[in-house]
């Protein structure tokens, strides 16, 4: 008599496949890949825009405000300057005939250029702290100087006015050593400026009192 043993085995194996089959038809599942898809790279974030330093300011040289005194290289006349937010103001001298009034800007390099009637000019630059060299071109002269930082009692006044119907313009420019030197003009007509008392800026000019003013820009 045969053996059926492995005849039915066969036939088992072949009816279980079959079910399985069958079933995942039925359920509609589908093998799964063991591999798993990458997910998209993400882009590279742009490096950060750094701006540019900032260019350097041009150097600036400061003219320490103040009034500036002393007399041109050949003694000839008197020089003042007053320096006061960026401005200044400035008055040549000789006491006698030769006077002129200027003013202009100080640059950033610490430079002067100023003007005045006439064609009159001024060209300086501080030096240090306390010191302005220069050349003041008044009338057919050239005239170059180097004046100091005024202290108290010393410096560059004006007064205008009029006494006894005559039109009076003054200017003087008081030195470290107490020394004066001004033009008195009388409708235009210039002579020596009388003494004024630099503590109150007080003149007498034909009996009558005026009061010299700090001339400033």
């Amino acid at each position: 008599m045969k053996r059926s043993g492995p005849l039915l085995t066969l036939l088992a194996g072949l009816l279980v496949g079959l079910f399985m089959l069958s079933l995942n038809a039925t359920t509609g599942e589908k093998p799964t890949s063991a591999s798993v898809k990458p997910s998209p790279s993400t882009k590279a974030s742009a490096p950060a825009r750094t701006s540019a330093p900032p260019s350097p300011s041009p150097s600036r040289t400061a003219v320490p405000e103040g009034v500036y005194t002393g007399r041109t290289g050949d003694d000839s006349s008197a020089v003042a300057i007053t320096v006061r937010d960026d401005k200044a103001i400035a008055y040549v001298c000789d006491g006698h005939n030769i006077e002129s009034w200027l003013q202009g800007d100080v640059k950033d390099d610490g430079s002067l250029r100023l003007t005045g009637k006439g064609g009159a000019s001024l060209d300086g630059k501080v030096k240090g702290t306390k010191e302005i060299r220069g050349t003041a071109n008044v009338g057919s002269g050239s005239y170059a100087f180097t004046i100091g930082k005024a202290k108290k009692s010393s410096g560059l006044y004006r007064a205008n006015s009029t006494v006894a119907g005559a039109k009076i313009e003054g200017g003087w420019i008081v030195l470290p050593d107490g020394e004066q030197v001004g033009i008195l003009k009388r409708d235009g007509k210039p002579s020596p400026a009388p003494r004024i008392d630099p503590e109150t800026g007080a003149v007498t000019i034909d009996g009558q009192q005026l009061t010299a003013r700090p001339a400033t820009p």
